[in-house]
């Protein structure tokens, strides 16, 4: 007999009218904890993925209900936990706070089958009679039993199969909708529920398709056709958007779905009657549309820009990580001139390459070849001349070379693919390659993913005739945009970015001292600032932008990012051990859970502290980094990984002096910031956050 999977809620994971405090920062951090005693997860690692989480969306959703969620590593079995609260805590809905929560905690690898139970509990939410029957409940046992039959397949299947029929015989207006949410498990479930309700109502048919995290029922190609209108309610890219092109669209939030699903399918309804409404991006759309919908509901443009900056860095980030650690294991292996030419500027000589010959290791000098290049010209699986070790290293650079050479065509492609959708990710990756190639590094690959995205979206826009509309996106769009963009760079400008990045570098090389010193400092600041947020990802990048150069001022400023970003966690930690009566249990827990994050440089392990108290937590942690940032950049450390904490140490520079000076910049830094949030928590103390019996 195969196992059955967990239940998503128990008994265990119910509280009735509990008071965890006044803050949903105490709720979420609260409910994380019930959680984690009953073995399901970590409870630090779901409380700052679940409070993360809430910083880029509230999750309050009007009607005095609350759905902290998110998806997280830190979750080992998908779980629901219910709290009625009393009193009731602000989660940030527009009509007052909130009496019922439930946290949905699902697991990183989460299978499509658990995804869905999720995703039809978040669609139960949104009918008036189960959260009523949620706030009558006396006994844990019955809300588990009201959890059971929210997410029993059929009863949904039933509610959602009602089909809508017009008086008269006359004709049903037909609509599409697309939900969306970064999580993709509540958001996007309730807006698909909201709008579905809010067309049956309306006496309208509405077929929909939420983009979750889980298996993806896309719309048929037939229901498209027959649509009148689309609606599209997305804090992401809608996918393979050119399906609905030429179709009156209404565009906005998941969370207005949600709060408004009337409203935006009423505007959905008008849309559809206006020959002058804007219509989805593509062949057949027209070009004099404005970039508002009625009643102002799409996004405008600034918003678009910065998703779309998001999703390219984001895009990114892999090939900077698989490809920095693979050219770190190469070092570690082949040493670190391995990526040097012999007898040029590598300590090694030709008479050190006692495996090589002379005319070989000539030649390789005259080609400007690295010795690593070396090593695999001259090196077979059966023949290593050089030693398993120095080959494997060879190897692992090379690859890790070839991913950091993606690291700019990457960028710029997914910021086109975000603004223009799949049109715009051949402009977008070739401008990147022409970046790279003309010198304007990741500052030519903002600017030309930049380009190419608004270039295939403003072509898209134009309405074209239908024997030339199945060519537009797959072969117009993509060739005019590449040769716009590329035509650009060559032309206009590659030269004035490659100068820019080429005089940033140079300003960074020449840093010394003082300067240096500042830098540090700065970088210090930003790192601790947001704790993975928008000002912390910038310092990084720059930071990681730079290692392809090879110097030793990125290494510099590499090693003191990574430095600073772990002072936050690793003093919140020292923190709870020494002082522990200014925390609570709960942030105990947490501080023990920091440790290794910190040490591993996952900021983020700060984040439950820096939310619950942030005028006492941010400001110490940022003195504390700019400390170790400042120290880091006066000792000289350098680092060639962009990642990992105290296990990457090999990758210090030089050996071994680095090791201890960056060890000591972390130890004065986290000491310092230790200090400062136990003198700030004793001096003007706070109410203490109880936590959950």
């Amino acid at each position: 007999m195969s196992q059955q999977p967990a239940p998503l809620i128990t008994t265990d994971l119910v509280a009735l009218d509990a008071d965890l405090g006044t803050t949903k920062t105490e709720v979420i951090t609260a409910m994380a904890a019930l959680i984690g005693r009953t073995g399901r997860a970590d409870a630090a690692g779901l409380a700052a993925d679940a409070l993360a989480r809430e910083e880029k969306m509230a999750t309050g959703l009007g009607g005095g209900i609350a759905i902290p969620h998110c998806r997280s590593a830190a979750v080992t079995t998908n779980s629901l936990a219910f709290v009625r609260l009393k009193p009731p805590v602000d989660f940030g809905a527009a009509d007052g706070p909130a009496d019922v929560a439930f946290m949905i905690a699902a697991g990183e690898g989460s299978d499509d089958a658990h995804l869905e139970l999720l995703a039809m509990l978040a669609r139960s939410l949104m009918r008036a009679e189960f959260t009523a029957a949620l706030r009558s409940a006396t006994t844990a046992a019955q809300i588990v039993e009201l959890v059971d039959q929210a997410t029993r397949t059929e009863e949904v299947a039933a509610l959602a199969s009602t089909p809508v029929v017009a008086a008269g015989g006359a004709k049903v207006p037909v609509i599409v909708a697309v939900t969306a949410c970064p999580t993709g498990i509540a958001h996007t479930f309730m807006a698909a529920d909201g709008l579905e309700q809010a067309a049956k109502a309306a006496g309208v048919e509405i077929h929909v398709e939420p983009q979750g995290s889980g298996r993806i029922d896309w719309l048929a190609p037939e229901m498209i056709a027959a649509a009148d209108a689309a609606i599209f309610a997305t804090d992401l890219p809608v996918r393979d958007r050119e399906r609905f092109a030429g179709l009156p669209v209404i565009e906005g939030s998941v969370k207005r779905a949600i709060n408004e699903p009337q409203k935006m399918v009423a505007e959905a309804l008008v849309a559809a009657e206006d020959p002058k409404a804007r219509r989805v991006a593509g062949a057949t759309a027209d070009a004099s549309q404005s970039a508002s919908a009625a009643g102002g509901a799409s996004l405008g443009w600034g918003r678009r820009i910065q998703q779309a900056l998001m999703t390219g860095v984001s895009y990114m980030i892999p090939f900077v990580a698989a490809g920095g650690l693979l050219i770190a294991l190469g070092f570690l292996l082949g040493g670190f001139d391995i990526a040097l030419v012999p007898g040029v500027n590598g300590a090694r000589t030709c008479a050190d390459l006692a495996w090589l010959n002379s005319d070989a290791c000539q030649a390789g000098i005259t080609a400007k070849s690295s010795i690593g290049a070396l090593v695999l010209a001259n090196s077979t699986l059966a023949s290593m001349p050089a030693g398993f070790a120095m080959y494997l290293g060879a190897v692992l650079f090379a690859i890790g070379g070839a991913a950091f050479g993606f690291l700019v065509p990457a960028l710029s492609g997914y910021i086109a693919y975000a603004l223009a959708g799949r049109p715009g990710i051949a402009p977008g990756f070739v401008g990147g390659a022409i970046s790279v190639t003309l010198g304007a590094g990741f500052l030519g690959g903002l600017v030309t993913g930049l380009v190419a995205g608004l270039l295939a979206a403003w072509i898209a826009s134009f309405k074209a005739p239908r024997w030339l509309a199945g060519l537009m996106p797959v072969v117009i769009i993509p060739l005019i945009a590449t040769a716009i963009t590329g035509g650009l760079m060559y032309f206009l400008l590659g030269q004035p970015l490659a100068s820019l990045t080429k005089s940033m570098q140079d300003g960074l090389m020449g840093m010394s001292g003082g300067s240096a010193i500042v830098l540090g400092v700065v970088l210090g600041l930003m790192m601790c600032f947001d704790l993975g947020g928008p000002v912390n990802k910038a310092a990084y990048l720059f930071a990681t932008a730079g290692l392809s150069a090879g110097t030793t001022a990125n290494f510099q400023v590499m090693a003191a990012v990574m430095a600073a970003g772990m002072v936050p966690p690793l003093a919140m930690a020292l923190a709870t051990v020494i002082r522990k009566k200014l925390f609570t249990q709960v942030e105990r827990e947490n501080g023990a859970a920091a440790w290794l994050l910190g040490a591993s440089f996952i900021s983020e392990g700060a984040i439950p502290f820096a939310a619950a108290d942030p005028l006492r937590v941010i400001p110490s942690m940022m003195v504390g980094g700019a400390v170790t940032g400042a120290l880091s950049m006066a000792l000289g450390v350098g680092l060639r990984a962009p990642h990992g904490g105290i296990f990457v140490m090999f990758a210090f520079q030089p050996l071994p002096a680095a090791i201890f000076g960056f060890l000591i910049s972390l130890a004065i830094g986290v000491v310092v910031s230790t200090a400062l949030v136990v003198s700030a928590k004793t001096i003007w103390p706070a109410k203490k956050v109880e936590a959950l019996a």
